[in-house]
């Protein structure tokens, strides 16, 4: 859902504000330093990100398209697609010919990442138990995927979170399922940046929220 990055820095706010002492933050007329309400709108995306990069899936949201992305494959099934430039996390992707869909990748530095350059096809992954691994090569960020039965197969399902960023309208996409834990990490990292130690509490009210 599309939320008003205002409307969202004020609920931090709030939750500071219920959880805070007597001290001030920040102290009145010091010109040298940001103003706690700056603070927290500095801190949103990067909460937001924080938040749906760890959430499980059952609290996002479905995500962006990328379908139509640029495929390649070959004659052993084996392939990969050109990964949007804002691409943050993998939801879902399926070939046209594998048996179910794959909701986590792996990345080069997983053991399970270099059994899928095997000849034997046994090792790596199969239209019946599909491995993908988001890596960087020459190409950019791809998703490679193990493997498609024959490289006539096609790209049936692909979505994808982007990097959450505040638009020019204001707006900043959090998933429903992770607002309030979004709210409470803002909370946490602004906090953080001004030396309150009240940032691990939130931290851990944000953690207890994605379950």
């Amino acid at each position: 859902m599309i939320v008003q990055a205002e409307e969202m820095a004020r609920a931090v706010r709030v939750a500071i504000d219920m959880n805070k002492g007597d001290e001030p933050l920040i102290m009145e007329g010091d010109t040298d330093t940001l103003t706690l309400d700056e603070i927290i709108m500095s801190k949103l995306a990067d909460a937001v990100r924080m938040v749906v990069s760890e959430a499980p899936l059952h609290l996002l949201e479905s995500g962006h398209d990328f379908g139509d992305c640029d495929l390649h494959i070959g004659d052993d099934g084996k392939g990969f697609v050109i990964l949007p430039r804002d691409f943050m996390r993998l939801l879902c992707f399926r070939m046209s010919d594998w048996t179910r869909p794959v909701y986590e990748a792996i990345t080069e530095s997983d053991a399970l990442y270099g059994r899928q350059s095997s000849k034997w096809k046994g090792v790596c992954g199969s239209a019946s138990r599909p491995v993908c691994a988001v890596v960087r090569r020459s190409e950019g960020l791809v998703l490679e995927f193990y493997s498609s039965r024959s490289g006539r197969a096609t790209v049936a399902q692909a979505t994808y979170l982007p990097y959450p960023i505040v638009d020019r309208d204001g707006g900043i996409d959090v998933a429903e399922g992770c607002y309030r834990a979004a709210v409470y990490r803002a909370a946490s990292l602004a906090l953080a940046s001004v030396g309150d130690q009240n940032w691990q509490t939130m931290l851990e009210i944000s953690k207890s929220l994605m379950t």
